[in-house]
């Protein structure tokens, strides 16, 4: 396997074509993973890294935010998806704020990208689009999101059609035209919200 996706695992999904997942058991501890930067819009101190966790979904690393920030974001810059899947394994950890965990696509910037995420204290899952650094609703779903406990979201994109599926069952279904075109993916989080990052995977879906 190529030096430059240690750590990424191909998988053969029955519904995927060609996807990816990273797990972080190769990557170093204490910094960003290979091919990943970070940033936040408007204010915070966000702390990204690799760290050592016995409970991970695949053990032993995680990827883990402990900082704080408007939406902290972590990207893998090296993608670029128009069309296809992102999910991502997440364990809310901490917050008094919030407590979210969520995955990007179609990332163009810190600016301009498509987030679906889940909140353990507000018990719901949302979908928005960020434009020019504004962020938008375009629906929220109320749905059991439990704290200090693994947790799977999943996004299937193609053109405006998007789905979001959350420990297996899909909460929202619509049609969306704000940003459209390839892009990069990523996961998420807000606020105060210290959350874990497992098994991220991406990639295109069948016909």
């Amino acid at each position: 396997m190529d030096k430059a996706i240690a750590g990424v695992a191909m998988t053969a999904l029955a519904s995927s074509v060609c996807a990816a997942t990273v797990n972080f058991d190769q990557e170093q501890a204490g910094g960003l993973p290979s091919d990943w930067t970070a940033g936040v819009p408007g204010s915070g101190s966000p702390h990204w890294a690799i760290e050592g966790d016995a409970t991970a979904a695949s053990p032993p690393n995680v990827l883990k935010q402990s900082g704080q920030g408007t939406f902290p974001w972590c990207v893998k810059k090296d993608v670029s998806l128009a069309d296809g899947f992102v999910e991502v394994k997440f364990k809310p950890l901490a917050g008094r704020e919030d407590q979210a965990g969520g995955v990007m696509w179609r990332w163009k910037d810190g600016d301009d990208y498509y987030i679906a995420r889940a909140n353990a204290l507000e018990n719901n899952v949302s979908l928005y689009y960020t434009e020019g650094g504004r962020r938008k609703t375009i629906k929220d779903v109320d749905a059991p999101v439990a704290s200090q406990q693994w947790h799977r979201l999943r996004v299937e994109f193609q053109a405006q059609k998007i789905r979001v599926i959350f420990d297996g069952k899909e909460r929202i279904a619509v049609e969306d035209r704000h940003i459209s075109g390839p892009g990069a993916v990523g996961v998420w989080t807000k606020a105060d919200s210290v959350t874990a990052f497992d098994d991220f995977a991406f990639g295109t879906l069948a016909p």
